[in-house]
């Protein structure tokens, strides 16, 4: 039997009139229209979604897939009102929605001036569900803080280069401790027996593979898809979380383009139980990314999303 997982970031989900949303109904429909369509092409038991803004807009999308959905979100939407959620073909129950970075993290600054922060700026979901009979899967969602630079008065674009390179910094400081909260999330999750529990931890983490706040949420290194240790047992395999990005076709691995360069920021990763029933891995057939700047509200109201979402198929 086939199990198909996949996680899509679906770009400002509003209703018209809504902020960030399209300012009418026809851009609306055209933007469900476009994401229905691709969810209907790849068709996930599972789908973790990103940048949910209204409820109601991702209820408004289900209404236009086929057959029965069930949708869990997060509590925990950030100050723009967008939060992380699932799709499921079968039941799902929520087990955690965490937002405060673990014990012993302090909170990190985030601008020049102001209280640190120590909780996500958006709630980690995690969820459990039955895919196929008498076989439990947990998978947890997250989308950490964005790599896209925002400043103080709503700017995106910096005073000079010291204020640039400052809000690089936070923003960076800030994607680690959401990366070490997921992770502690994730141990939780494999309860240090990753060989037996089928686990997965997918999302937007705004960065590459080998960046290192997406490998702090691997776990133990080593032993990564593509790597020499790969094939050898060692004691991390208990803990350790795999990326299945090596193994998306070379042509197809990224998942948006920034000023027309393209790069993989959105992510499946996997427990050991589920290591040997990976059959594929892409990201989206047939989908066309338009090129984005560092100026994201030039997209309101477009139809689709910026991201292709990334899909792994599963044998059981």
């Amino acid at each position: 039997m086939r199990v198909t997982i996949g996680t899509w970031n679906l770009e400002n989900l509003f209703r018209p009139g809504e902020p960030d949303g399209p300012e009418d109904d026809q851009s609306y429909r055209a933007k469900l229209a476009a994401l229905a369509a691709a969810i209907t092409e790849f068709e996930p038991d599972l789908l973790g979604v990103q940048e949910v803004g209204n409820p109601d807009a991702l209820a408004d999308l289900v209404d236009l897939l086929d057959g029965e959905w069930h949708i869990a979100l997060s509590a925990h939407p950030d100050g723009r009102g967008i939060r992380v959620g699932f799709l499921g073909r079968t039941p799902l129950t929520t087990i955690a929605d965490v937002t405060a970075f673990p014990a012993r993290f302090a909170p990190v600054q985030t601008q020049d001036t102001g209280v640190p922060v120590g909780a996500m700026g958006r709630g980690g979901l995690a969820v459990t569900l039955e895919p196929v009979p008498g076989r439990t899967l947990t998978a947890a969602v997250c989308h950490l803080k964005s790599k896209l630079l925002g400043y103080p008065g709503n700017r995106h674009a910096p005073r000079d280069e010291g204020e640039r390179a400052r809000y690089a910094a936070y923003a960076l400081w800030r994607r680690g401790a959401e990366a070490a909260t997921m992770r502690a999330l994730a141990d939780r999750l494999l309860a240090d027996d990753g060989r037996t529990h089928d686990v997965v931890v997918m999302g937007d983490l705004n960065d590459q593979p080998q960046a290192a706040t997406t490998q702090i949420l691997y776990g133990p290194p080593g032993s990564q898809i593509g790597t020499p240790g790969f094939d050898r047992p060692d004691r991390g395999d208990a803990t350790r979380l795999w990326n299945l990005a090596p193994l998306i076709p070379e042509e197809q691995r990224f998942s948006r383009v920034f000023e027309g360069q393209v790069e993989l920021i959105d992510h499946i990763l996997v427990s050991h139980a589920l290591l040997a029933r990976v059959d594929t891995v892409t990201t989206g057939t047939g989908h066309t990314l338009s090129s984005v700047t560092d100026q994201p509200a030039e997209r309101q109201g477009r139809p689709g999303s910026d991201h292709a979402p990334v899909v792994a198929r599963l044998t059981y």
